[in-house]
């Protein structure tokens, strides 16, 4: 079976779903079996209702009856009548909230598998909700279409169902309440969770009988009053239906899905009822039930798309509005915990959606949470981890509108398809304009004036009673918006280049020119390049019926190589250092488009850039497709992995996630030991046989030990590797032991190391001075700003380079805090190292007799040494006399300070280990150790 009919299937509803649904109406007293001796009704748990004791406290009988005193058994007679009425009705509440409960909790979420007696609280996450009104923000309002989702939601957010009773700010209860939100938002949802508290007694108590109406699935004859409504809703109540409506105050109708009913809302007035027990039409009976000429003490919750308020609002009265935002940051990763239960499958799939912005921002609507979910647990299904995850956004995006549109279009695809068209356009003009709300004579002008479909793609913003301005719209999502943008330029619409208003080109290259400038386009480009990948093509062609032009795939190769040709030095290698270039070969996820597209650059270079997750991913995905790739340079990029012990939200208990033998509300977090290395993807991409990579640059990354053992790895694995650099202060003395290891194996082929700006010190130099007594290629080693080697490390190092097969040439100590006590080591393997060439000591406090010792080996003609680095700023003149004596002797010697001014990025300069503040002219102030000129 195929990978996507695989999906499909997960979200046909069980057999028993499916009767439940077919049922339309889902009463508060059906017929149930009977609950256990331990559930047996009892009074005391009743909420509204007395135990025969309290009962016989409250009677109004005065005191005990006088024996034989008719009266008195009269009223004795009255007494017991009541109590039996008291304990039937306690009975029957009893029965329905029972049974309430017990239903509630059996239908599935869409797509849910059957869990082992699942708990709704604990696979229930809290939806965000707004109290007050859409539309009394004007523009700024509906975050959802804005993007930002709930993330944005202002102090009047809340996230309980207990809020949509709550007095308001009168002091007055709402009788009426009108929930709404855009498809797949959680409305049903919420609706489940208020029937579930309010059956297991925990909420919403104030209701004696709920009567939930399912407006999607509804089969009621064609005429009926409101006591045959209850009648039918609860067949197994053994008390008439006019005693259940006696009390109207205890009632709560639900409406669910109000928009689907149908029928209009303009009804006269005359014809409504004012008897609950008058056989009418049935809308009107509805009719009259929202405009509440019978049972106008009664309560109503209503959940509605935003595109119906317009006509709804005039029938109501008193109503209270409340919109549900989607959910919050926190309850997001919540979610994933809830749908996967295993603990580490939620981190590792929570880790991959929190680092694709798109994706994260996305998951803001919950059924586009359900659908990245069930992608992923189909993606982890044998494997262990998402690194090799073959679903872009543009594939997730696709599918969940697939779902959203699962039953429309199927009669006729063709208006289905010219509604897209349409829609495509809108989004499009509205990228180019900065625009996320449209007039609703933009929605006619463009065609989009279809109650079936336009709900599913844009929300509805109803003005408030007494507003002149008409209706606005805006998309369910800004990346939706920006998706739509994107499939208006590479859809074929019969050979037209002009959408059908005339006012937008479709020019792809327009549109990737403008990107220069405009960065707000970044979504948009990224979802050009994923839909015209191959199988973007072939799946909106199957579900949709659309085509896409295979002409867009060569005008987006064309910029790829054109782009960064421009902005690569003529003198200097073709290079790319834009992040955005991976991410849009990784969207289309395609080899021989890759290969094609980074062919002729040869050198990668970042700088300052947060890579999470998903970058490596791209980018890794892109470095074994690079077969020309001889240069990486990676300067104050930090490797994010998402350590979820270190953001987890402690406010967010996640229930029922604890794993065996833990209990509910137990936070569980993936061990720090359990992480992977941060540049295991790098590496491993590194390592792929076809490599040619010869230089890699990490400076100021932040690497950790556990980065050097795979650094390590790869000296050892990949021979083409000449140029190693690491400048990181949080290299310490472990992480270059682990170095050591991989430049003694004999796969190292590594001619260059500098480890600069690091804590090492001198253990250090131990095992690199065992390196320079065994390894035939290190050629220089550069060690310059670790200011703690000190003396003793050098002399160390010394010990290496008294080895015949030692191949060094170069060797920098800059700023290293060295003193003259290492002088005299370093002097003697002027001579006994004929292969010294360069050694670099400035910065250091070196003394007069140090450097007088050094210029007395100098002078000798079998010295190889060319380059001698010295800071002589602070010398005495009989030192600096002695220096032009020895250039004298020595003309192609070279003294001087030799010291390489790399500036790290300003935010890599506080992990140094001094502070260096930066003269003009990009010159680093270094410290110095210097004292008074040297005599």
């Amino acid at each position: 079976m195929g990978e996507g009919k695989q999906l499909e299937n997960r979200l046909k509803p069980s057999g028993e779903a499916q009767q439940l649904c077919r049922r339309g109406w889902r009463g508060s007293a059906r017929a149930a079996a009977s609950p256990p001796p331990s559930q047996q009704p009892c009074f005391r748990h009743m909420a509204g209702s007395a135990s025969p004791a309290a009962a016989s406290r409250a009677s109004p009988w005065p005191g005990p009856a006088r024996p034989g005193s008719d009266q008195a058994e009269r009223l004795r007679s009255g007494w017991a009548a009541q109590l039996a009425k008291a304990a039937e009705a306690a009975e029957h509440r009893w029965d329905s909230r029972e049974h309430m409960g017990w239903e509630s909790r059996q239908d599935r979420e869409l797509g849910a598998c059957p869990r082992e007696s699942p708990s709704f609280h604990s696979r229930f996450t809290p939806l965000t909700i707004t109290r007050e009104p859409r539309g009394k923000h004007g523009a700024k309002d509906g975050a959802v279409g804005t993007g930002q989702g709930c993330a944005s939601a202002g102090s009047g957010a809340v996230a309980a169902t207990t809020a949509l009773f709550e007095p308001g700010g009168d002091g007055q209860t709402p009788q009426v309440v009108v929930l709404v939100g855009a498809p797949g938002m959680g409305k049903t949802t919420m609706v489940r969770k208020v029937m579930v508290e309010w059956g297991e007694g925990t909420l919403h108590t104030q209701f004696d009988f709920v009567f939930c109406i399912d407006c999607k699935a509804i089969t009621l004859p064609m005429e009926a009053s409101v006591a045959d409504l209850v009648s039918q809703c609860c067949p197994a109540l053994q008390v008439p239906a006019g005693k259940i409506l006696d009390d109207q105050k205890k009632i709560l109708f639900i409406f669910d899905g109000f928009e689907a009913l149908g029928f209009s809302l303009v009804q006269p007035e005359a014809e409504l009822s004012s008897d609950p027990r008058e056989v009418k039409p049935l809308e009107l009976t509805l009719m009259s039930l929202l405009k509440k000429t019978v049972l106008p003490k009664a309560s109503l919750l209503i959940t509605m798309r935003p595109m119906a308020l317009g006509s709804l609002r005039q029938c109501l009265k008193g109503e209270h509005y409340m919109e549900i935002l989607g959910f919050s940051a926190a309850r997001r990763k919540e979610y994933f915990h809830q749908y996967f239960e295993n603990p580490r499958k939620a981190d590792v799939a929570f880790r991959f959606v929190r680092g694709n912005e798109i994706l994260y921002s996305l998951c803001v609507i919950p059924i586009m949470s359900w659908t990245i979910c069930t992608i992923l647990e189909q993606e982890l299904c044998g494997k262990k981890n998402l690194l090799e995850c073959s679903k872009a956004t543009t594939g997730m995006t696709m599918f969940y509108l697939s779902q959203l549109l699962k039953h429309r279009g199927r009669d006729n695809p063709q208006v289905l398809q010219q509604f897209l068209l349409q829609l495509c356009s809108l989004a499009a003009e509205g990228i180019w304009k900065h625009k996320v709300l449209f007039e609703e004579k933009e929605i006619k002008d463009y065609g989009l004036d279809q109650p079936g479909l336009l709900p599913y793609f844009l929300n509805e913003r109803i003005p408030r009673k007494g507003e002149d301005n008409g209706s606005v719209y805006a998309f369910t999502h800004l990346h939706l918006q920006e998706f739509f943008a994107a499939l208006f330029y590479v859809l074929e619409d019969d050979g037209e280049t002009v959408s059908s208003s005339g006012r937008l080109e479709k020019d792809v290259n327009k549109l990737l020119e403008s990107y220069k400038s405009r960065k707000d386009l970044n979504v948009t480009v990224l979802f050009l390049f994923g839909l015209v990948s191959q199988k973007s093509m072939e799946y909106m062609d199957k579900t949709f019926g659309c085509r896409i032009s295979p002409r867009a795939r060569e005008e987006l190769l064309e910029w790829l190589q054109g782009r960064h040709r421009g902005l690569s030095h003529p003198s200097q290698a073709l290079k790319i250092s834009e992040m955005d270039t991976f991410h849009f070969l990784f969207e289309m996820n395609e080899k021989s488009f890759a290969e094609s597209a980074l062919g002729h650059f040869t050198d990668l270079d970042l700088h300052d850039t947060k890579l999470t997750l998903y970058d490596q991913m791209a980018l890794s995905f892109c470095i074994q497709h690079w077969a020309g790739l001889g240069s990486i340079t990676l300067q104050g990029c930090f490797f994010h992995w998402q350590d979820p012990e270190a953001e987890l939200d402690a406010s967010v208990p996640c229930s029922g996630v604890s794993g065996a033998g833990g209990h509910p509300g137990a936070l569980v977090v993936q061990r720090k030991e359990e992480m992977p290395c941060p540049i295991h993807l790098l590496c491993r991409a590194l390592r792929h046989r076809d490599s040619a990579l010869q230089v890699l640059r990490l400076q100021w990354c932040q690497l950790s030990e556990s980065c050097c053992a795979e650094l390590a790895a790869l000296l050892a694995e990949h021979p083409g590797l000449a140029h190693l650099e690491v400048a990181d202060s949080s290299l310490g003395d472990s992480g270059v032991r682990l170095l050591c290891e991989g430049l003694r194996t004999a796969g190292s082929r590594l001619r260059i190391l500098r480890l600069r700006y690091t804590r090492i010190t001198s253990a250090s130099c131990e095992d690199l001075a065992a390196v320079l007594g065994t390894n035939t290629c290190l050629e220089e080693l550069d060690l310059s700003f670790s200011e703690d080697l000190r003396d003793t490390g050098v002399e160390l190092l010394c010990e290496g380079l008294q080895h015949c097969a030692c191949p060094l040439q170069i060797l920098r100590l800059g700023s290293c805090r060295l003193a003259g006590a290492s002088c005299p080591a370093l002097a003697a393997r002027l001579l006994h190292g004929p292969r010294l060439t360069c050694l670099d000591l400035s910065d250091n406090e070196l003394g007069a007799h140090g450097v007088l010792q050094l210029c007395q080996q100098l002078r000798h003609p079998a010295c190889p040494l060319r380059s001698l680095g010295l800071s002589t700023d602070g010398f005495s003149q009989a030192l600096l006399q002695e220096l032009d004596a020895l250039r004298a002797l020595q003309p192609a010697l070279k003294i001087g300070s030799l010291l390489e001014h790399d500036v790290p990025q300003p935010g890599a300069m506080a992990r140094l280990p001094c502070n260096r503040g930066l003269l003009p002219g990009g010159r680093k102030a270094l410290p110095s150790f210097r004292r008074p000129p040297l005599l």
